[in-house]
C-alpha cells in the first residue's frame, strides 16, 4: 500500500481550514493553492512580490518533499485582475526558467482575502531529470 505523507508550511490557513500546504504520495506531490501571504498574515502590495512569494513557499513544500521547482509538471494560477497577467508570468518565468509545466492562467472574482490578488497550486512528479 502507498503511503500519504503531508507536508505543512505552519501557515495561518492550513490548520484553520483543515488542508496540508502538500501531500506527496509515491514519486507525485500536489501543492495546494498558495498565496503570497507573509507569516505574520500581511500580503505584499503588488501581484509580482506575491507570485515571488508564492512560489517561494511551493519551493519550500516541494524541497521537504525530496524535489524542486524544475519537478513541476502542472501549475494553475488563479488571478484577480486580468490586466496583470504579463507581470504574474513574468514572476513565473523566472522561477520556473525552462520548467515550462503545463499551465492554466484564469482570472477569478476573488481570493480568501480581497488583498490576495494570484493564487498558485502545482503537481510535480519528484526527481524528474530537467
Amino acid at each position: 500500500m502507498t503511503e500519504r505523507r503531508r507536508i505543512s508550511s505552519g501557515g495561518p490557513w492550513e490548520e484553520r481550514v483543515g488542508y496540508s500546504r502538500a501531500v506527496v504520495v509515491g514519486d507525485r506531490a500536489w501543492v495546494a493553492g498558495t498565496t503570497g501571504t507573509r507569516p505574520d498574515g500581511t500580503v505584499p502590495a503588488t501581484v509580482e512580490e506575491q507570485t515571488a512569494l508564492a512560489l517561494e513557499v511551493i519551493a519550500r513544500a516541494l524541497g521537504e518533499a525530496g524535489g524542486s521547482v524544475t519537478d513541476i509538471v502542472t501549475a494553475r494560477v488563479y488571478i484577480t485582475r486580468v490586466e496583470e497577467w504579463e507581470a504574474v508570468t513574468s514572476a513565473l518565468r523566472a522561477v520556473l526558467g525552462e520548467t515550462r509545466p503545463a499551465l492554466t492562467l484564469v482570472q477569478v472574482a476573488g481570493l480568501l482575502l480581497p488583498a490576495h490578488r494570484v493564487e498558485i497550486e502545482v503537481e510535480a512528479v519528484l526527481g524528474l531529470r530537467p
